[in-house]
């Protein structure tokens, strides 16, 4: 009888299902190892291993607000909860993972001048509940600028002081009136600087300059070889007169 000689190969379609997919295969052999240990002491040495090689290959982890506690849920997740360590954080059950969160209402809010947004109405309501007539007269003019700064960046075009004033005055029912004479700051609008075409022009003109100079290399070195030979016969034509003489 012959011998069945034949690899086994083994493939992932084979192997256990991955349970978070983006820590690998590696880390979760790595927690299943840690959940056949025989004490306590051994699991939490290693289970803090794991955590560390876990946050170093998910480094944008490190940008999510507490994000140690993100990987001690993995690592019980990883370990089909299972694992029995002393973890810092309380410890996940299987019915709050699979919560899902409420959806978030849209808000469905009219804004009466959308260039100027809501957050302008709701600083308008609360200088109209300030009292000190001081505090509530730079509360308006700080409300003007920024009605101004909002209307030139949205429309690309300038805008009077009259303008915004007599805004604010219908967006407050006509409870907030500036001072007379009074002076806006100045805004303009200035486009963002278009960086990418300026270094893509910088470097055709830098191509065409690279060659240029090799062009008129050519040619220097081209001539030089020609001014050669015409010497190098006006020579021969001499040495050959000489001979005749």
């Amino acid at each position: 009888m012959a011998q069945d000689n034949t690899p086994i190969f083994d493939y992932n379609s084979t192997r256990n299902k991955l349970i978070l997919s983006e820590y690998g295969r590696n880390v979760q052999n790595m927690v299943k190892y840690i959940v056949a240990l025989p004490t306590k002491e051994e699991r939490n040495r290693y289970a803090q291993v794991v955590i560390d090689l876990m946050g170093f290959l998910n480094p944008h982890l490190r940008d999510v607000a507490d994000f140690k506690h993100k990987l001690w849920d993995h690592l019980h997740i990883i370990s089909d909860y299972k694992i029995d360590v002393d973890a810092p954080y309380p410890k996940p059950t299987p019915e709050a993972a699979h919560i899902k969160p409420k959806p978030l209402r849209y808000p469905h809010q009219r804004i009466k001048y959308k260039h100027y947004g809501k957050t302008i109405e709701l600083m308008i309501d609360k200088a109209k509940a300030i009292e000190e007539p001081e505090r509530k007269k730079y509360m308006i003019q700080s409300i003007a600028n920024f009605m101004k700064m909002a209307y030139v960046q949205w429309n690309k075009d300038s805008v009077t002081d009259e303008s915004i004033l007599s805004d604010l005055y219908a967006m407050s029912g006509g409870e907030l009136k500036a001072e007379e004479g009074i002076n806006l700051n100045r805004v303009e609008y200035r486009p963002a600087p278009q960086s990418n075409a300026n270094n893509n022009n910088r470097g055709r003109n830098n191509n065409q300059n690279n060659r240029g100079g090799s062009g008129g290399g050519r040619t220097n070195n081209n001539n030089n070889p020609r001014n050669n030979n015409q010497n190098n016969r006006n020579r021969g034509g001499g040495s050959g007169g000489a001979r005749k003489y």
